[in-house]
């Protein structure tokens, strides 16, 4: 009678003991012209940096301490923004200041789109002299017109009004809006339109649910161009403006700038809260921007 062989117990290898039998990957050698960028493009970046660094140190530099050799204050004064926002005008002045970028971007993409669309889709006579025309008002200045703006407003009894800012910001900023949003329409094939067309849609239905998706990138690039020019604008919002409570923000932080004296603590205070949601902003759609701006150079 043959005798049953038992196996022998199975050991289990430690997970220590286990070895990657994977082909380890190469590492790339860095190339002395990479780290050469890489540091060249740091340094940029911390040239840029410095002014903003600087402008929040003295933002919460004690009032004692602004005249101190030192580039750090003993003690941060945090209480300089919760004082600039309750001793002056800057809460009204960043309500108005978001009235009117949001409302002179809005009335640019109402404007702008169509007209952009139909520029690019319609070879009408006198389309050249059109965007010619379009190029030219965008070399004017709203310094060179402030005279006769402020007449016309005057006799249209429009001064000290959002809508007036809402109006002159949009006017200046809708030339680039319309050549952004034509090179973009013009790179998108118009046979993806004739396709919705056949389905069905008309020229409005192709323009909302087909071009118009395809063309996000330079919508946002006219977007938050218009919305950062009518942010920082600081002209027309002086001039036209005349009473503190609606006056724009870039205005209300000249306040700040006195005859004698500037408070350089409250003056550096309101530009940081001033510049905040434009960084926000910007940095959330940043990457549409940089594709908008390319849109149309290669096909």
């Amino acid at each position: 009678m043959a005798q049953q062989t038992i196996p022998a117990p199975l050991t289990k290898t430690a997970p220590a003991e286990v070895k990657d039998r994977r082909p380890a990957r190469p590492r790339r050698a860095l190339r002395p012209r990479t780290v050469l960028v890489a540091a060249v493009a740091w340094l940029i970046a911390v040239v840029f940096l410095l002014p903003y660094l600087q402008m929040v140190i003295t933002a919460l530099r004690p009032a004692g301490e602004l005249r101190d050799a030192t580039y750090l204050p003993d003690q941060f004064a945090w209480s300089n923004f919760v004082d600039v926002w309750r001793e002056s005008n800057l809460g009204s002045n960043l309500r108005v200041t978001l009235l009117v970028a949001g409302g002179s971007t809005l009335l640019v993409l109402l404007v702008a789109i169509p007209a952009a669309y139909y520029t690019a889709r319609v070879k009408y006579r006198g389309r050249k002299v059109f965007l010619l025309l379009v190029l030219v008002t965008q070399m004017f200045q709203p310094t060179s017109l402030l005279v006769g703006l402020y007449r016309e407003f005057y006799q249209l009894g429009m001064l000290n009004s959002v809508w007036t800012l809402v109006l002159c910001n949009a006017a200046f900023n809708l030339a680039f809006a319309i050549w952004i949003l034509t090179a973009y329409f013009s790179a998108i094939p118009v046979q993806l339109e004739e396709a919705a067309m056949i389905d069905g849609l008309g020229r409005g239905g192709a323009l909302l649910r087909v071009t118009l998706p395809l063309a996000m990138p330079g919508v946002v690039t006219a977007v938050i161009f218009t919305f950062i020019a009518a942010w920082n604008e600081f002209v027309m919002g002086l001039t036209l403006s005349t009473v503190p409570e609606s006056q724009p923000l870039t205005v209300g932080i000249n306040s700040f700038i006195g005859n004698y004296t500037v408070q350089w603590n409250y003056l550096f205070a309101a530009s940081v809260i001033a510049i905040v949601p434009v960084v926000v902003l910007f940095a959330f759609i940043e990457r549409h921007v940089v594709s908008g701006l390319t849109a149309g150079s290669v096909k």
